[in-house]
C-alpha cells in the first residue's frame, strides 16, 4: 500500500495492516483536511517508509497532547500525522491512499463538532 501527496513528491510505503482507523470530527481536523472530518489509519513506525520532503505543523490538540501534521511543501496535501498520545505510531491520511476498498473507521471521535449530515456507518464506538 502507498500513500502520497497530490504531486507525488511525499510518499509513504506501508507494509502490514492498520491496528486503528479513526474518523475525527474535531474542528482542527476539519481545518487540517478542508473536509468535514479527517480519517487516519495508524501504523507502527516500523511498517512505514517515508520518502520526500515534509513540512510539519505542530499544535496542541484539544486532548492536550501535541499533534503534528506532515504535509507536502510543494502541493500542500496532508499525508501523515503523529501525536504524543501514541508516539510510536503514525497516522496515515486514508484519502492519500486513494483506495476505495480501504477498511472503514473502527471508531468516530469528537462527534460534538460533527456535521449533522455526516453518517459514519457500521456498529462502531462513537465518542462525543
Amino acid at each position: 500500500m502507498k500513500a502520497q501527496c497530490q504531486c507525488g513528491q511525499l510518499t509513504v510505503e506501508i507494509s502490514g495492516s492498520s491496528d486503528a482507523i479513526v474518523a475525527c470530527h474535531c474542528t482542527d481536523c476539519q481545518c487540517r483536511t478542508g473536509s468535514p472530518f479527517g480519517v487516519l489509519a495508524y501504523y507502527p513506525e516500523s511498517q512505514l517508509r517515508i520518502s520526500g520532503t515534509a513540512t510539519c505543523y505542530d499544535r496542541a490538540a484539544a486532548s492536550g497532547a501535541r499533534f503534528r501534521s506532515y504535509f507536502c511543501p510543494r502541493c500542500g496535501a496532508s499525508v501523515y500525522a503523529q501525536t504524543d498520545k501514541h508516539p510510536a505510531k503514525f497516522g496515515i491520511a486514508v484519502g492519500a491512499m486513494t483506495d476505495p476498498d480501504f477498511p472503514p473507521p473502527a471508531r468516530s471521535v469528537w462527534e460534538q463538532s460533527k456535521h449533522r449530515w455526516v453518517k459514519i456507518p457500521g456498529n462502531i464506538p462513537h465518542f462525543p
